[in-house]
């Protein structure tokens, strides 16, 4: 049995009046819409209500599902200890979602949790739903810092677990929308803020889910968003079939967005809405024409990551390069010529590894690009290594540097001209390369390098710039 409907909800605490206080009824009309919400949930009568929580367990390579018979929950943190939770999981669901995962070698299960308690995330729409209606398990799941597309692939397990137990399940997605929408909100105010709300509300209020992979990392951080993912795992749920869209309220009246939307299956074929599918066959033909008009550089980092991680075998050089190297381009630059160098590598818009050096270590530039190729697809602290499953989704870039700059001030600096190296007398440095999606402002550039660096705010440090020659 397919879900019987799914609901994208908020979580603001305030909303509950014992919380509250008064203060809910700024937001009424989305107290009324979370009425209709929970009314309309009594009446489907389901045996599970699925959740997915930004507030979850959370990990970055992860999806966390809340494991064993049962837990507990209250307001206790936001001043209401009196409002308590007690709830069952559905623990053949969860089991079930856990097996097909495992199958298909997709990070998602029941091992790490951090806390047995409700979250917020999802104790809020239980509030409203058990005030209407006391029967029924449930599923918690968190988001990770994976890709959209694996958020999305994550809501295909979920159906594909709910159809296998035909079960009669209903998913709600928590999340808040911007936090950023006013000056007097408690993160302030950013243009992305407004924008985000408005593009979210269009594309959820017409089930346009495929519009939900064009969000980009950098814009949703900008916006202080915290559901765009538990939306998505929604979204996939539903892949490959109609549904009936109603959209309820909008409000931004506290600086937070909170929005609420009902999908509903309906019947009918649904060929146009494979929307993992279509994304990835368009992202296929972006890579293949990137790959097509990529110049030697990158040709070269992609032969030495995509064979090393093929064979563990390191490309023999000038061989090889000469075997890669087309009519029209003469790779004596590359052998002859010695500088440091970056090799960045991006999956579905998402860093997935970036490893380089600030100078020379190797006889040449391309002995220099092809070892840091290898560095940065598998020995980046921060990801795991990329696997042979993943070469045909990567973008690569290689970013040559020219020599270091001593300057004496940040107003030399330009965060889309040139790269900034700060460092300390003690050997600490952080290098941040030039022209980064999200990186707007000098400030913000000589920032990330301090913490990249482990240099603390307040200590004396030095500054270097430097251009790039970016290959793409």
């Amino acid at each position: 049995m397919p879900l019987l409907a799914s609901f994208m909800v908020p979580h603001p605490p305030l909303i509950v009046p014992q919380v509250g206080r008064g203060n809910e009824k700024q937001v009424a009309a989305t107290i009324a819409s979370y009425e209709k919400v929970a009314d309309e949930i009594a009446a489907l009568h389901p045996d599970t209500v699925i959740i997915t929580s930004p507030h979850q367990t959370m990990y970055a390579d992860y999806f966390h599902i809340s494991p064993g018979r049962s837990a507990k929950g209250s307001f206790a943190k936001f001043g209401a200890p009196q409002v308590r939770f007690s709830e069952e999981y559905d623990e053949d669901l969860a089991d079930k979602i856990s097996e097909i995962a495992d199958s298909m070698g997709f990070p998602c299960g029941t091992l790490g949790e951090e806390s047995s308690a409700l979250d917020h995330g999802t104790m809020v729409p239980l509030w409203f739903i058990r005030n209407k209606y006391k029967g029924g398990k449930i599923v918690r799941i968190g988001l990770s810092g994976l890709p959209l597309t694996d958020h999305y692939k994550l809501g295909m397990i979920i159906c594909e677990a709910v159809d296998s137990l035909d079960r009669k399940a209903v998913f709600v997605a928590s999340g808040d929308l911007s936090h950023k929408l006013q000056d007097y909100g408690p993160y302030g105010f950013a243009e992305e803020g407004p924008q985000y709300d408005e593009r979210i509300m269009d594309v959820m209020g017409r089930a346009a889910f495929g519009e939900l992979f064009d969000f980009s990392e950098s814009f949703c951080d900008k916006a202080a968003e915290c559901g765009h993912r538990s939306f998505v795992i929604m979204a996939g749920a539903w892949d490959g079939r109609n549904v009936k869209v109603r959209k309820y309220s909008h409000e931004d009246v506290t600086g937070v967005g909170y929005g609420i939307c009902s999908f509903y299956p309906e019947k009918g074929e649904a060929n146009n809405r494979h929307f993992l599918k279509d994304y990835l066959n368009k992202e296929e033909k972006k890579l293949s024409d990137m790959k097509a008009a990529s110049d030697i550089y990158v040709r070269l980092a992609r032969l030495s990551l995509e064979s090393y991680i093929r064979d563990k075998r390191r490309i023999s050089l000038p061989e090889e390069l000469l075997n890669i190297a087309e009519s029209n381009e003469t790779p004596e630059d590359l052998l002859n010529r010695r500088a440091g160098a970056f090799v960045s590598i991006h999956k579905f818009g998402k860093l997935r590894g970036c490893i380089g050096t600030i100078s020379p270590t190797a006889p040449n530039l391309a002995q220099e690009i092809a070892n840091n190729a290898i560095s940065a697809s598998t020995r980046d602290p921060r990801f795991d290594a990329i696997t042979e499953d993943e070469l045909p989704m990567l973008e690569v870039n290689v970013d040559v540097l020219g020599e270091p700059e001593d300057i004496d001030s940040k107003d030399k600096l330009d965060v889309k001209r040139y790269g900034v190296i700060v460092s300390t007398r003690d050997g600490r440095r952080g290098l941040l390369l030039p022209d980064l999606e999200g990186v707007d402002t000098v400030d913000d550039q000589v920032d990330i390098a301090m913490r990249k660096g482990g240099i603390r705010p307040g200590e004396k440090y030095y500054l270097q710039r430097f251009e790039v020659v970016r290959h793409v």
